[in-house]
């Protein structure tokens, strides 16, 4: 095996036993063990378990926003919204073992950040889109940051639920997140207001 293909197996047992176990579950010994090699060879070519983890983490991270922002270049902004509700479900899909490792929330060790800043980092692609669209119906750019993060945390937090029941189909599960995102975006209030007027409870 040469140097690359051992890299790279050390790099696909690393993110099994991260998946399965999580970053502070897994030891060097396991990672060697799984591999058929010895301790040594980890580390010659990682510097220890923080060294593979950052590694299989980066990439997760850069497929996952690759995926969603290949889902952006549609024209119309309902089929953004698709591509990116189905990109996301498609990594869930195949690459579950990737995502359980994301979603576990990214440990320190991997100089990477977290899930949640994870889900910024698609939310500022997507905030970008909604800028655009909120301007020309009417409602205000500024807030195009926020509702970014609301319909990119929707459709993880569903992502990390189907992961685990695995139904209704994919494309199913799209396509109700995108009719709760996209017929409540529709329907926005310029201006809105809480019912009870933020008032305590007896009030």
């Amino acid at each position: 095996m040469t140097g690359k293909e051992r890299r790279e197996q050390l790099l696909d047992v690393g993110r099994e036993l991260f998946a399965e176990r999580g970053f502070d579950g897994t030891s060097v010994e396991e990672i060697a063990a799984r591999a058929g090699v010895s301790k040594p060879v980890v580390y010659e070519h990682f510097g220890g378990k923080e060294g593979v983890y950052a590694v299989v983490v980066d990439r997760e991270m850069q497929c996952l926003l690759g995926m969603v922002g290949d889902a952006l270049v549609a024209d119309h902004a309902k089929d953004k919204l698709e591509g990116a509700a189905l990109a996301l479900l498609r990594y869930v899909e195949e690459h579950s073992q990737g995502f359980r490792i994301l979603a576990r929330d990214s440990h320190a060790a991997s100089g990477t950040g977290s899930f949640a800043s994870l889900i910024s980092d698609i939310a500022s692609q997507v905030e970008h889109e909604l800028g655009a669209e909120f301007k020309a119906r009417g409602y205000d750019p500024k807030l195009a940051p926020l509702y970014a993060q609301s319909l990119v945390g929707m459709v993880a937090l569903t992502g990390q639920w189907w992961l685990e029941v695995r139904r209704p189909k994919r494309e199913v599960v799209a396509a109700h997140l995108v009719n709760l995102a996209w017929n409540g975006l529709s329907k926005l209030d310029a201006k809105p207001r809480l019912e009870g007027g933020g008032r305590r409870r007896g009030e």
